[in-house]
């Protein structure tokens, strides 16, 4: 069988924050958008995610409707003590119209969010609660207080936002400490060759993400998603690449090579808000 060494941790937030791998594991793709699921090689595929020091298991409400939280709780039940569980609120669908999606970060929402999420996983505290997207019709104070409040309760460790400005993450922070923000950081590396370093174009662009954030000295857990145990290895393994400045410099202009947004709606995503 395949085999990797395990991945070095990392600290979340500071001091205070979560131990986890230096690669965390994005569950999404299980559930939905990328095609059909043999649920059996992804459950092969988390356990694989386990050995090799992959701890940060990251998931939403919205993932399949609730059904990846649900996928996730055997898991969960078997090594609980080992993971670091972050899941999502604030992306409503409506059963009428699986299309539809919206935002709230109302208090009351945001109750009602987290004691889904919880009944689904199987859980009794929630490692890393992140707000989905940010509804700028909301006071923030308001959002991050009920989220707070979670906390107090020991129905959240710690706090995540996602997909927010500077002086949002920063009025968040003053509110409650912010421990992890999640937004998407990448390298379009689709004409990156192998014979470069004997790497996949997968693991080059992981290794590129935890490079540039050792330039800008930030503590970044990249989260891709697989479904395969091979290619979840393949992943960890790009944790143990290092780049040469001369390797770096060639790939900085592969992104201006790729034209348009993320998604066709960005009203919801931090750029929408940048000033």
């Amino acid at each position: 069988m395949t085999s990797v060494t395990r991945i070095d941790t990392v600290r979340l937030g500071g001091q205070d924050g979560p131990q986890t791998g230096v690669q965390g594991f994005g569950s999404m793709g299980i559930s939905e958008f990328y095609g059909g699921t043999d649920e059996a090689a992804a459950r092969d595929t988390l356990e694989a995610a386990l050995e090799a020091g992959v701890t940060l298991i990251d998931t939403a409400d919205v993932y399949g409707s609730g059904a990846n939280e649900e996928f996730l709780a055997p898991f969960l039940a078997a090594h609980r003590d080992e993971v670091t569980l972050a899941t999502k609120f604030a992306i409503e669908r409506r059963a009428d119209d699986p299309a539809h999606r919206g935002v709230r970060n109302d208090p009351a929402y945001i109750r009602k969010a987290v004691e889904g999420s919880l009944r689904r996983l199987g859980i009794d505290t929630i490692d890393l609660y992140y707000m989905h997207r940010r509804d700028p019709e909301v006071p923030f104070a308001e959002s991050v207080g009920a989220m707070a409040e979670l906390v107090q309760q020991g129905k959240v460790r710690y706090l995540g936002l996602s997909e927010v400005t500077g002086p949002e993450l920063r009025e968040a922070h003053a509110v409650h400490p912010i421990t992890a923000l999640q937004s998407e950081w990448s390298l379009f590396s689709r004409d990156v060759e192998r014979s470069a370093v004997g790497a996949t174009p997968a693991q080059i662009a992981l290794a590129w993400v935890q490079q540039r954030a050792a330039v800008h000295g930030l503590t970044v857990v990249p989260i891709p998603g697989t479904r395969k145990r091979a290619r979840l290895l393949e992943n960890a393994a790009a944790t143990r690449i290092t780049l040469t400045d001369a390797e770096l410099a060639a790939l900085e202009p592969i992104a201006g090579l790729v034209a348009g947004d993320r998604y066709p709606d960005m009203s919801s995503t931090a750029a929408a808000r940048e000033v």
